[in-house]
């Protein structure tokens, strides 16, 4: 009798031990919870944890931005997995800008995993307004925000595409952009966000847009990465939008095994679908933004990459 209980025992504890060794749990940091990339991030969990049958859990923390997102892997172990611009891993690597004197020997354990839907440039005129090019918002008066990604990418191409003292800035929250081009305070506003982006999608149903976009000239000045939006995102759209981006993607650390690099990976891609059904900006996503990646990228996303096809560059291995 004992040795049975002793058998049954045994099994019960094998079957509790393997469940506890199958659940992978990850935690995710992405933004404040008010912005487009903290919904990105809960789809992303609901997802996964439906797409492995529970197997995948991932816990979101709200971040205060990507810099604080790099910052936090000096000190973070486990399946830590962040979103982030491939620029700011490649000064946190480099010791330089915000982090000049702030070096981590961990921050050359970083990998890259995915991308995710990128910042990208709307100047957004209205119909009215008649712009339709970049040099005709001269004598426009246009909507900025303020301390946004947005706000300060637009401040500096009026600056550097000559505009600067030729196009009044507007006092209004960019919350309030639609309802001030609709009663004619701003001729237009500049946002950046993921595309399709949901205050572009109200003032083009509404009202009627322009969005502008911006010539190869420019696009190179501005030393962002072009990306196109294609025709028919927006009511009224009757060409592709050709403008930048800050490309964003979700990185982990070498403290990530292979196999959970790979599996996080593959789940993400084989389920994209099902995430751009949810929202369309996922769908803006593909694997050919691996080649934003300016540094290393897993060993474990490797693998996938090259189960599909992706090619990859010498600096990601």
């Amino acid at each position: 009798m004992k040795v049975i209980k002793i058998l049954i025992l045994s099994v019960i504890s094998a079957f509790f031990s393997s469940a506890v060794l199958s659940e992978t749990r990850i935690t995710y940091k992405s933004a404040k919870s008010t912005s487009s990339y903290y919904q990105m991030a809960v789809q992303i969990a609901d997802t996964m944890k439906k797409s492995t049958n529970g197997k995948m859990i991932l816990t979101i923390e709200e971040s205060q931005g990507s810099v604080q997102n790099v910052k936090e892997v000096a000190a973070r172990t486990g399946n830590y997995v962040f979103t982030t611009p491939p620029v700011l891993v490649k000064l946190a690597i480099a010791e330089k800008a915000m982090f000049k004197g702030k070096g981590n020997p961990n921050y050359k354990n970083i990998r890259a995993l995915f991308p995710i839907p990128s910042l990208t440039m709307h100047f957004v005129m209205s119909k009215k307004s008649g712009v339709k090019n970049f040099s005709d918002m001269a004598g426009k008066t246009i909507l900025l925000g303020k301390g946004s990604f947005g706000a300060k990418e637009g401040a500096k191409y009026i600056k550097k595409f000559g505009l600067e003292g030729k196009v009044k800035l507007a006092q209004v929250e960019l919350s309030n952009a639609v309802p001030a081009l609709k009663n004619g305070q701003i001729d237009g506003f500049v946002t950046a966000g993921s595309y399709p982006a949901p205050n572009v999608i109200e003032a083009a149903a509404s009202m009627g847009v322009n969005v502008i976009s911006l010539t190869e000239d420019q696009i190179k000045s501005s030393k962002r990465t072009k990306l196109t939006i294609p025709s028919g995102t927006y009511k009224g759209q009757n060409s592709d939008i050709t403008t930048t981006s800050l490309p964003v993607v979700a990185y982990a650390t070498t403290n990530m095994s292979k196999d959970v690099a790979y599996n996080l990976t593959k789940a993400y891609w084989e389920n994209k679908g099902k995430l751009g059904e949810a929202a369309k900006w996922w769908n803006g996503v593909t694997p050919k933004m691996i080649s934003n990646v300016s540094t290393k990228i897993h060993s474990g996303a490797i693998k996938y990459y090259q189960e599909i096809g992706v090619k990859l560059a010498n600096h990601h291995k």
